[in-house]
This record gives structure tokens, sequence and C-alpha cells, in this order.
């Protein structure tokens, strides 16, 4: 999602991100004020979503002074989303820079200027497969590890170097690598878990699913190991 501020992200709103990723519909994303991300699924039962700072409207932009009561609106034509700002707005609606004239269709990764507020338009199903959509958010994982996540993370994965079939490193090897306690190892493990959406997993499952996972989607690429 170019132009939107992934980096600020922490790990349980990116399991929320992936999540709405996972339901295959089209869903906005913002932040408010108080640097809280918000998700709007944007189902199949609805049609239209009204943007502005009135009360009437679908998505309420409240605290922004630059938006008006009725500022734009999206709507559904087919299997498709466009943008609408057909005058309704004083200050404009914006996508990628470009001010809105009538109407535009939404791509996945669009972000939309209304006010001082920016919104991402992501719709999973215009990735070619399934794996493209998991793929893609292989780089807004990397920006969220912090090097001690990393690091561990890819001592979890080094016994895949030769081998697709091998099992992760326990707790005790990677501590034994790094020269930390297993501790420390656990509590990197469980943000890793949830960054990734596997902590629901069985216990047994979690390590090779995250260690995949992060393999798969370049996180840890061969070279890393």
């Amino acid at each position: 999602m170019p132009g939107y501020p992934l980096h600020r992200s922490t790990p349980p709103e990116l399991r929320e991100r992936l999540e709405a990723e996972r339901t295959g519909l089209p869903f906005l994303i913002f932040r408010t004020p108080q640097d809280e991300q918000r998700i709007v699924l944007l189902g199949e039962h609805r049609d239209r979503l009204v943007i502005g700072r009135g009360e009437d409207t679908d998505l309420r932009l409240s605290w922004d002074g630059e938006v008006s009561r009725v500022h734009a609106f999206l709507d559904r034509v087919g299997e498709e989303w466009t943008l609408v700002d057909d005058g309704l707005s004083h200050n404009g609606t914006f996508v990628a820079g470009e001010r809105v004239v009538a109407r535009r269709r939404l791509r996945d990764g669009d972000v939309i200027s209304v006010g001082a507020t920016a919104i991402a338009f992501c719709a999973p199903a215009q990735s070619s497969s399934s794996m493209a959509t998991v793929t893609s958010v292989g780089p807004h994982v990397a920006e969220l590890l912090t090097p001690a996540q990393r690091r561990v993370l890819i001592a979890l994965c080094r016994p895949f170097k030769d081998s697709t079939y091998s099992t992760p490193a326990t707790n005790q090897q990677i501590a034994d690598e790094l020269v930390v306690s297993v501790d420390a190892v656990k509590s990197n493990l469980r943000a890793l878990f949830s960054a990734f959406g596997v902590d629901d997993l069985p216990q047994n499952q979690k390590r090779a699913s995250l260690a995949l996972q992060a393999l798969r989607t370049g996180v840890v690429s061969r070279r890393d190991l």
C-alpha cells in the first residue's frame, strides 16, 4: 500500500489487517488522530459508503476540519469499487496525489486523501492468486520487526538452509547461537507469532508455520541463512 504508514503498525494491528485480507473482501484502512488503526470491510451487502464529517455518514471523520459534512462516497459497480466526488467536497478528494473529478475506479493499494486523512483501499481479490496476496504482506511484516526479532527469526529458519523438510531450531539452539537467554528467545517468538498471525495454531504447529511463512514471503531469504 504505497503511501500508507505501515511502519507504525503494531503486531496486533498487522494481524487484524491480515485477517481482513484473508476474507477476500475489499476494505478501507486508516488511522485516527490517536494513531489507532481502523478497518472498514466493504462486504457484499454494501453498495455505497459515504465519507464525511456529518453524523449520517458511513465513514465519519468528525475530527478532520478539512473534510466536508458529505465529502465523497465509494460506489460499487459490479465487482469493482469507484470513488466519487462530483463537487460535494470543498477541498477536493485525491488519489495518489491526483484530484478526483467525478468518478475514479479504485485499485488495490490506492491511497485516498480526504482532508488531512489518508485512507488506503485494499482489494485482495485483485491479486492474481491467493499466494500472491500472502507474498505481498511479506515486506509489511519485515518493516515491523525489531533487530532482535529478526535475528531470532533467522536463527529459527536456519535448519531450512539445505532442506525444506527440516524442523525449526529449538529455543535452546537459538539462544546458543545468539548468546541470549531462552526467555528472551521465547519473548521474541511470541511477538513473531502474533505478527505472522499464527498464534492461534496448536503449540506444536506454530514454529514450523512461522518459519515457512517467513521463507515463503521473503521476510527471510536463503541468503540470510
